[in-house]
């Protein structure tokens, strides 16, 4: 679902495809060092120190990442029991509702992670020797990123730019008003 225009939501798209091979590619580094270390341990006895740190900042990066990816694909988790019974302006003030308090609440942890940036910068890691600014400063991408993109949603719903595909995405309908039209192509 691609709100952008032209080039503007190619790059987007560009850029979320490079977002997911990141991920892949954290995953697999993250196997491997943690197989490496099970094998290493299990026939010498011995492990490689840095594969147990990185594995653990891999995965703190893989995760706050896949939260940039699955919300542009509104895969976050939701109660829609009462939003998918609303009409179309009822769930459009629920989604901009909603959209408010994800933005403030990326406020909050850009200004928690400025906040934390010195601690974090001066402390180093015991074995890999880096800044953990490099693990923690995740938290501004992920602020950025997340509010950008509910702010971009929030402009384009005052607006009245928001598709009733959108809408029902966020309250939930969409998967079952879909299924219920692939039975119904089905069965006639």
């Amino acid at each position: 679902m691609n709100p952008l225009p032209g080039t503007l939501g190619r790059v987007e798209a560009s850029f979320f495809r490079f977002l997911e091979w990141l991920m892949v590619f954290l995953l697999a580094a993250m196997l491997a060092m943690v197989f490496g270390n099970v094998v290493l341990r299990w026939t010498v006895n011995s492990g490689i120190d840095v594969s147990e740190e990185l594995s653990r900042y891999f995965f703190v990066w893989l995760t706050f990442i896949g939260a940039v990816v699955v919300m542009r694909e509104h895969l976050h988790l939701g109660v829609d029991a009462l939003v998918g019974r609303l009409g179309r302006r009822g769930r459009l003030a629920c989604l901009m509702a909603s959209d408010a308090l994800i933005l403030l609440c990326c406020a909050v942890f850009f200004w928690g992670t400025w906040q934390q940036q010195a601690i974090n910068a001066s402390n180093i890691s015991p074995v890999t020797g880096i800044s953990m600014i490099w693990v923690f400063g995740v938290g501004y991408f992920t602020s950025v990123a997340i509010g950008l993109m509910v702010l971009l949603r929030l402009v384009r719903a005052a607006l009245g730019k928001v598709t009733e595909r959108e809408l029902a995405v966020f309250a939930g309908t969409f998967e079952h008003d879909e299924a219920e039209r692939g039975v119904r192509r089905a069965l006639e």
